[in-house]
């Protein structure tokens, strides 16, 4: 193995990498090398887990993984097409090298990249999206195709890098999410967004009335401290704006910045309800919430079980969730990650079922232990 595809002793796993034990861990370096290990490892019955950054895998139930498969080396910029505003790139690819990469020519992937290891692949199979998400929709709405290697290691395409030629079932979408149990997203196609002239961020006092003053501003964020709104445009455009709220203006936008906590909390309700989920947050918790979307980021350096069961069922009530993102290992043993598991459970096990028919790759990880 270890001559074939790059395998290495899990002991040899420098423990800055932070990569739980496990037999083996592999890094391919081309599709083909991660699919002939998915083969092995079916053919062994292994239990694999997928590990890009490192940066999202408080995300659902734990994996206690034989093999750990890597996916920095698959981190080549296949195809940028500047002027049809695609890009193609391997799941290991840094987000915040490709950014870096594509400002050269004033574009984005829109991607969230609050960490400098945080990979492609790992913000989509987790279903992240960045702050702008309000103006510009959800990750997956710019994802035109992928190149996926199933838990029995065939190597699937689907989509395409013209919007007009997708056709058939969307796969690439389906992979947004699903925290890697229907196959490892070896590449992807994404649609890229122009990087408008002009940002300001504007100090507001109400939200809603921000929300309602503004035409597709790209954000408006709430935290402890305060709310402000985020434009960007023409210049004549973001001043005849934040003219409009009257607020304090501030060159460039001025994101909340991370706060590192023990514990970490993603509180997701109807977008209407979202004011109420604030004011019944522990004092404790921190929060980035986001207006008009309907999601706050919380953290926390307490574990609250009690507080966060209450929380969690008057999400739950509403149509909303409460899942945890990040914590000890040990609370994962006294809390579901995720809630109350969603309906069509059954539906889900099929579908898993005919990309990783034995259950290889991130097994258990999803609502109801899929």
């Amino acid at each position: 193995m270890k001559s074939r595809f790059g395998a290495i002793p899990a002991a040899d796993i420098s423990a800055d990498q932070a990569i739980p034990p496990a037999e083996i861990a592999v890094a391919p370096t081309t599709l083909e090398e991660a699919s002939q290990a998915l083969r092995i490892a079916t053919e062994q019955r292994m239990k694999v887990l997928i590990w890009g950054g490192g940066n999202h895998q408080g995300y659902g139930h734990r994996v206690h993984p034989d093999m750990v498969l890597i996916t920095t080396s698959l981190n080549r910029v296949e195809v940028w097409e500047p002027e049809d505003l695609t890009i193609v790139a391997g799941a290991g690819a840094r987000i915040s090298q490709v950014e870096e990469m594509l400002a050269e020519k004033g574009q984005t992937t829109l991607l969230p990249h609050r960490s400098p290891t945080a990979t492609i692949g790992g913000a989509l199979a987790a279903g992240l999206s960045s702050y702008k998400r309000f103006r510009y929709g959800p990750s997956r709405d710019r994802v035109l195709e992928t190149k996926v290697v199933t838990g029995d290691g065939r190597i699937v395409r689907s989509g395409g890098r013209v919007v007009k030629n997708v056709t058939g079932y969307d796969i690439p979408r389906l992979m947004v999410g699903a925290l890697g149990r229907l196959g490892l997203i070896g590449s992807v196609c994404l649609k890229l967004i122009p990087t408008p002239a002009s940002a300001v961020t504007v100090t507001v006092d109400d939200p809603a009335a921000a929300l309602a003053a503004l035409y597709r501003p790209l954000a408006v964020l709430s935290t402890r401290s305060g709310h402000s709104a985020f434009l960007w445009g023409t210049q004549a455009e973001v001043e005849s704006q934040a003219s409009r709220l009257g607020g304090e203006v501030q060159n460039g936008h001025a994101w909340p910045p991370r706060r590192l906590r023990q514990v970490a909390w993603s509180l997701r309700l109807p977008p209407s309800r979202l004011s109420e989920g604030l004011g019944r947050l522990p004092n404790s918790w921190d929060y980035v919430a986001q207006q008009g979307v309907g999601i706050a980021e919380c953290a926390t350096d307490q574990v609250e079980i009690g507080a966060a069961t209450e929380l969690r069922g008057w999400a739950e009530s509403v149509g909303g969730a409460l899942v945890l993102t990040n914590g000890p290992e040990t609370l994962y043993e006294r809390i579901d990650p995720w809630g109350t598991p969603p309906a069509g459970l059954d539906y889900q096990r099929k579908l898993v079922a005919g990309f990783d028919p034995y259950r290889v790759l991130n097994s258990g990880r999803l609502p109801g232990g899929v």
